[in-house]
């Protein structure tokens, strides 16, 4: 399924029915009076956040979310009903503005939470209430108010703990399959990942972390190269950045040149992203004898001049996993 993190979509919420012009008409009550009902409410149109899903892709047909109006009152001070709200479900960490203003209206990030994104409007009060002294016999109404109606865009940022960043086939996706029972497309070519794959890492019972596989960036993302513009967004709700790069690139690049490009990046797209701590993993060690690639490991981080904690790992062979797991959920406890 194709990856979407934007949509523009309308709501519509409902109108309020109109209030009733009544009077009773009942044998031996000559003067029965005004008995005429208020109109139902309009419905609302909501967003409600699903866990379950993790793209906008259905509202690439489904633009259009419409609550019914609200019914007219009736006689014997009967109130029309109300009607229904609407719920339109939505990934978790959607953005929602106003096309016309470009005003925020909320973000949805907790399972469950809702956001009222277009109000219903207001029954009209029926004839009964405007009877008074004067005016015995009212044929006065009150109308039902127009619902909201407004142009939303959409935005998606994924919601994770852990952002993984790299160039492609630097083994993000493996990690992630690795430590989670996500299970990303893996091969040997470029752009493997075309979208943001979520993965609930579990260390022990109460204690687990969300890892999010990023698709690949190149030299450029910043301004729209590749895939990474795209996706950029994503990694600033991570805490935590786990920066991959292959010990030894299989296409003879140098691996320190790829991981300061990326750096660039980051600087270039956002300087809160770019300042988020971020820790260096050397991925595909399994490729290599131990002495040589111990040899590597250790060149890459000293011509980085690296101060933060780094990581020699394989996810093929599960070298450096535990360790490095361990020690990003302990520092997500704040241990």
């Amino acid at each position: 399924m194709k990856f979407v993190d934007e949509a523009t979509i309308e709501v519509r919420a409902g109108r309020g029915g109109h209030g009733c012009v009544s009077f009773r008409r009942e044998k031996y009550i000559p003067k029965g009076g005004p008995d005429g009902g208020d109109g139902g409410d309009g419905g609302s149109v909501w967003l409600q956040a699903d866990p379950g899903l993790n793209t906008l892709v259905d509202f690439r047909h489904a633009r259009l979310f419409k609550a019914r109006n609200g019914q007219p009152g009736a006689g014997r001070q009967r109130t029309g009903k109300s009607a229904e709200d609407v719920i339109v479900r939505v990934p978790l960490g959607t953005i929602v503005r106003n096309v016309e203003t470009n005003e925020l209206i909320g973000d949805v990030t907790e399972p469950g939470q809702r956001l009222l994104v277009a109000r219903g409007g207001t029954g009209g009060r029926g004839n009964i209430h405007f009877k008074s002294s004067v005016n015995r016999t009212p044929r006065q109404f009150g109308e039902g108010t127009p619902g909201d109606v407004r142009q939303l865009h959409l935005e998606l940022k994924v919601l994770a703990d852990v952002g993984l960043l790299g160039f492609p086939n630097a083994g993000k996706s493996t990690l992630i399959s690795a430590v989670s029972k996500a299970r990303p497309k893996v091969a040997d070519y470029p752009f493997t990942t075309l979208h943001p794959n979520l993965g609930v890492v579990r260390i022990d019972e109460g204690n687990s972390f969300v890892i999010a596989d990023i698709p690949g960036l190149i030299e450029g993302a910043a301004e729209g190269a590749g895939l990474g513009h795209q996706f950029l967004k994503h990694l600033q709700r991570t805490g935590l950045l786990l920066h991959l790069v292959e010990v030894q690139p299989a296409d003879g690049s140098d691996p320190v040149e790829q991981v300061r490009a990326l750096e660039r990046e980051l600087e270039r797209y956002d300087e809160e992203l770019a300042g988020k701590t971020r820790w260096l993993v050397i991925t595909k060690i399994d490729q290599l004898a131990g002495q040589e690639r111990d040899g590597l490991a250790r060149d890459i981080v000293d011509r980085l001049g690296w101060q933060g904690p780094w990581f020699a790992i394989s996810a093929v062979s599960g070298e450096g996993l535990k360790t490095l797991v361990s020690k990003v959920g302990d520092t997500l406890r704040g241990g």
